[in-house]
Formats: C-alpha cells, sequence, structure tokens
C-alpha cells in the first residue's frame, strides 16, 4: 500500500465566525432535533470546512486526496467515527479558530478487502480558550465487489430508551451538505451512489447521524455532557425510517441510529456525563 509516513504531522489552522444566519440555517435544518443551546451541539461540523476550485475535486466530489488528506490507493472515502471531547459552550460570533493535525496513517485487510485509516485531530479554540477537541476517523476503501457485502443482524431492543423517530428525504441531505460544504455525492448523486460506489440509494451522512445523537444526549443529560464518541456500523439510505435511541448507562448514554424496517442499527455513540 506504500509508505505515507510524512503525511504524520503535517497540520493547518483556519478561522471562521459563528454568525446568525449559520445558527439560524442549522436551527432550521436540524429542527425538532437540536437540544437548547445558543449554539447547539454539532454546529462546528458547519465551520472551516475543505474548499477547492473544481478542477481539484477527486471523482466523488470531495477535494482530490494529496490536498488535504493523504492520497491512498482506495478510491473510497468515509467518516468512519470519532470522538470529541467538550471544554466550553460556543457562543453566537465566536471567531472559531481550528488547528488540524493528521495523527496516524495505517493499513489492515477487513471482511471487504484493504482498508485504508487516517486518524485526524482537530482542537477548536475561541478567544484564546479551548472550546472543543476532535479526533476524526477516516477509512478509505476499495470499490465494492458483488456480493461482498453481508446483512448485519438487527439490534436488541431497548425498551427503556428515549427516542426520536425521523425520516431522512433528500432535501435534509442536500441541506446538511450544503450547510457543511461537503460535495460527496453519495450525499446527492443517485447514479454515482449506486453505479459507482454500490449503495442501495442516497447514503445519510455520518456527521448527520451524530448530530441526532449528540443532540438527543444533550436533551436528556441532567449534567453536562463532556465526551462523546461514535462509531458508523452500517451505511443509511435515504428514506429508511429510523429511531435514534438514547438509554442510560454508567457516567452517561448508550446511543444508535437504529432502522425501523429491520432493526439493523447503523450507528453507535456513548455519551459521558460530568
Amino acid at each position: 500500500m506504500g509508505d505515507h509516513d510524512d503525511w504524520i504531522g503535517r497540520s493547518y489552522v483556519r478561522s471562521e465566525q459563528i454568525t446568525e444566519r449559520l445558527i439560524a440555517q442549522y436551527r432550521a435544518t436540524l429542527a425538532g432535533y437540536l437540544a437548547e443551546a445558543e449554539v447547539p451541539v454539532g454546529l462546528h461540523w458547519c465551520l472551516v470546512p475543505d474548499a477547492v476550485p473544481p478542477d481539484q475535486l477527486g471523482r466523488d466530489g470531495h477535494p482530490k486526496t494529496g490536498i488535504f488528506l493523504p492520497a491512498l490507493p482506495l478510491p473510497r472515502r468515509m467518516w468512519a467515527g470519532g470522538e470529541v471531547e467538550f471544554h466550553a459552550p460556543f457562543q453566537a460570533d465566536d471567531v472559531v479558530s481550528r488547528k488540524t493535525v493528521i495523527e496516524d496513517v495505517r493499513f489492515k485487510q477487513g471482511r471487504s478487502g484493504s482498508l485504508g485509516f487516517v486518524t485526524q485531530l482537530h482542537a477548536y479554540t475561541a478567544s484564546g480558550a479551548a472550546r472543543l477537541t476532535e479526533r476524526q476517523d477516516i477509512v478509505y476503501r476499495e470499490d465494492p465487489k458483488p456480493g461482498s457485502a453481508s446483512p448485519p443482524p438487527p439490534a436488541e431492543d431497548w425498551p427503556e430508551a428515549t427516542a426520536w423517530h425521523v425520516t431522512p428525504d433528500p432535501v435534509l441531505l442536500f441541506r446538511f451538505s450544503a450547510l457543511t460544504f461537503n460535495g460527496h455525492r453519495i450525499h446527492y448523486d443517485h447514479p454515482y451512489a449506486t453505479g459507482v460506489e454500490g449503495y442501495d440509494g442516497l447514503v445519510v451522512h455520518g456527521p448527520l447521524q451524530a448530530v441526532w445523537m449528540m443532540n438527543l444526549a444533550a436533551q436528556a443529560a441532567t449534567r453536562t455532557v463532556r465526551r462523546f464518541s461514535y462509531r458508523g456500523r452500517t451505511p443509511l439510505v435515504c428514506g429508511t425510517p429510523v429511531a435514534i435511541e438514547a438509554r442510560e448507562a454508567e457516567g452517561g448514554f448508550d446511543l444508535r441510529v437504529r432502522r425501523q424496517v429491520d432493526g439493523v442499527v447503523t450507528m453507535t455513540a456513548r455519551a459521558e456525563v460530568m
């Protein structure tokens, strides 16, 4: 797979202001699925996106690899999971700086073939104080092979869970892509999503599912959520009704996004409170 160790330690810093307009658009897009806060949690994913001209885009609509992320020899890229630690809430009009560092690049063999993993660390500050730190796990995969995917089993029942219910539609996917400046074609280009990347339809963003769970935890908690970790389990296709569920666990909440049609979990999370 080659040696990409020269990427480890690379960093850059960007800044952006949290405007009233951005907050209003975020609230409108996620209406009904946000905890009460001056700046709702998860909005940091709308800040300082990777932005390049069209000639620097890859086949998937993302900036070409080799610009912000290493050019691993695997064509499909997705946000696999991560962890967020909250230090202090963001406020309207904050000028937020984010320092990004490539922490690790590694490869392994999975059931679907070769996998490449890139770990990014983000540190968000405002007015010289830490507001949020984050680890993001990006995975690169091979193009799909016919018959390579096996359906995951349904999850156990959580009868005591607090739940939100939503059916993501193409308009929601478009608006969330616009908010985060995410050009990945699997979220809006049906022929590409199904014919090239092998999905069953348009794919619901991993960060969108994480935002649902993050806000459900913040609403359910009687104390402040300090750490939130999440992991993608299987793709969620647009138009599939889901339950966003939270149940109390030691030190916080276990959370998940579960397809209502078959009980399969598409993303899991853990929220720790203090």
